[in-house]
């Protein structure tokens, strides 16, 4: 019942008037009105079950003269009833809600204040109060009290539906998206973000405007599963990222848009302890193909997103904002993981890159360039990049005259499968410098490359020796009958080096043995390295090298 159409106010009666000043009332209000209203009026004012709803619906409490003012107020002027005092909480909450039923086009923010004024005002009506005003007014009428304070419960509770009914009244007039706002605004106001219960009629908006929105929340909800499908069909198809950002974006669209009609029941659930469940089966979908994307597509930064919107969207359900706040501190581990990694890498690249340039100049006229770097090797004019040479060499030749010696000169070799390129130097620094980047810069590559190949199962040959994984098949010649092939485990073997070469035999045979000349055979230096890291870390296979590094 609104205030304006109460009896009390039909009559223009007090509920301390009797009975015979209310039918007087009926009777000179008949000249002017509806007589059969002003009778309707007189009958429930002076039936005391009636009468309780009548009285309950006005403003207990109230003097004639302060009645007649608020009333014209609620008239005149609604807007000016929010922030009035000195009213009891019954009075004051039908004021509102006479008032919020006739406020002109109005803001969220406004609208949002009468709710929450209304709402307040309610919540703190008392039976017990409410009763004990209630039965002074009638003492003065001369009508019987009220007995039964489940009467007045009953009463309240009927005020209850009609300040809901104008509620949804005044959301129904605002925009789709004021409505929103409205409605947000007043549950995060009244909870404190989700963090206190709030009032009653708070809850009943919440619960009318779930009943609106359910069917856009469905819609959502299957564009977000749609969304989901399609992004987990692009990442198992290996699509680049510049197909899958677009549908990330969309998606987290998607999700902000579910997020907005949300919040304010993720809200009003939070501050009950309760999670939204559709809010909470949608979270879990997406945070399922965040984490899947993660694992089994390593996309992390499409992750990251994703977990990020989702401790935005849904950071008042609290199982998802407890779940979402792991993930995104276990992405941040991986990602800070991935950049000191990537940092590291960076600085060991650089430290890579000053090891392996080197540059240096021969001949007093027509010069010759000799220079390494990342970018290859540069010789008589022509670049070999680092990852097409495939075989390398070198050593040095001492000379000497009648028994004196003369000098030393050096000679480095490399190239790929095709064609070879033949360095000499006279300057043993210049040759060390050089040695050791083509060493940093190719051998260490060439020398993995081998433990791979004999991890598996390839057999390598050098000089007509045959290398494989656990060992290498030695000759022994026979003057007049055909030479003998010996195969020896590494742990058979010994080595050594003489006349510029490299020295593989038995160890209680050194007859048994085979020569490789440094100068002349292509990649003796890598061989050599392999099975001296091998004695030096044990073990029967040449690729056990590889889990040493």
């Amino acid at each position: 019942m609104d205030l304006l159409q109460n009896p009390f106010h039909i009559l223009n009666a007090s509920p301390r008037d009797n009975c015979r000043r209310i039918m007087e009332l009926a009777e000179e209000r008949s000249l002017l009105h509806n007589s059969s209203d002003c009778e309707k009026a007189s009958s429930d004012l002076t039936h005391p079950r009636k009468r309780l709803s009548m009285e309950i619906a006005w403003l207990p409490g109230l003097g004639p003269r302060r009645t007649a003012e608020m009333l014209s107020i609620l008239e005149n002027s609604a807007s000016d009833l929010i922030g009035l005092d000195t009213l009891t909480p019954i009075a004051k909450t039908n004021l509102l809600a006479a008032g919020l039923a006739r406020i002109p086009d109005s803001t969220a923010d406004e609208v949002s204040d009468w709710i929450l004024e209304l709402a307040w005002a309610f919540e703190i009506v008392d039976p017990e109060d409410l009763c004990a005003v209630v039965n002074e007014e009638r003492i003065v009428s001369g009508l019987p009290e009220v007995r039964e304070i489940a009467a007045v419960e009953a009463e309240i509770d009927e005020r209850r539906r009609h300040c809901r009914h104008v509620i949804k009244s005044a959301l129904d007039k605002l925009s789709p998206r004021e409505l929103v706002k409205t409605v947000t605004i007043a549950v995060e106001s009244a909870t404190g973000n989700g963090e206190d219960h709030g009032p009653a009629l708070i809850d009943d908006m919440v619960t009318d405007y779930e009943v609106e929105v359910h069917v856009f929340l469905e819609k959502e909800a299957g564009n977000i599963e749609m969304l989901v499908e399609k992004l987990r069909s692009a990442a198992t198809a290996k699509q680049p990222d510049s197909v899958l950002t677009p549908m990330v974006a969309q998606l987290i669209q998607v999700i902000k848009n579910w997020d907005s009609l949300a919040q304010p029941i993720q809200v009003s659930a939070k501050s009950r302890g309760l999670d939204h469940d559709a809010s909470r089966k949608v979270a879990n979908l997406v945070r399922n193909m965040a984490v899947e994307l993660f694992n089994e597509h390593d996309k992390l930064d499409i992750a990251r997103q994703l977990t990020d919107v989702l401790g935005e969207a849904f950071a008042e359900v609290h199982q998802v904002a407890e779940s979402t706040a792991e993930d995104a501190s276990a992405l941040a581990d991986i990602a800070e993981e991935r950049a000191r990694s990537l940092q590291e890498e960076r600085i060991r690249d650089e430290k890579r890159q000053r090891e392996i340039t080197f540059e240096l100049t021969e001949g007093l006229v027509f010069k010759t360039r000799l220079a390494i770097s990342p970018d290859g090797i540069t010789y008589n004019g022509r670049t070999r990049p680092l990852d097409t040479i495939t075989r390398i060499r070198w050593g040095g030749t001492r000379h000497s005259v009648n028994g004196i010696p003369s000098g030393t000169t050096y000679h480095i070799h490399f190239g790929d499968p095709r064609s070879i390129s033949s360095v000499q130097l006279n300057n043993e620094g210049l040759y060390d410098k050089f040695i050791d980047c083509l060493w940093k810069a190719v051998g260490v590559r060439l020398l993995v490359e081998f433990l791979h190949g004999l991890k598996k199962g390839e057999k390598f040959h050098f000089g007509g020796i045959e290398f494989i994984d656990t060992g290498v098949t030695l000759i022994r010649p026979h003057f007049l009958a055909q030479n003998e092939l010996v195969f020896c485990g590494w742990n058979e073997i010994s080595i050594w080096n003489a006349a510029g070469s490299f020295c593989i035999g038995t160890r209680d045979n050194r007859k048994l043995s085979a020569a490789f000349s440094y100068q002349e055979m292509n990649n003796i230096h890598v061989l050599e390295a392999a099975i001296r890291a091998l004695f030096k870390h044990g073990g029967g296979r040449l690729s056990g090298l590889l889990e040493e590094k």
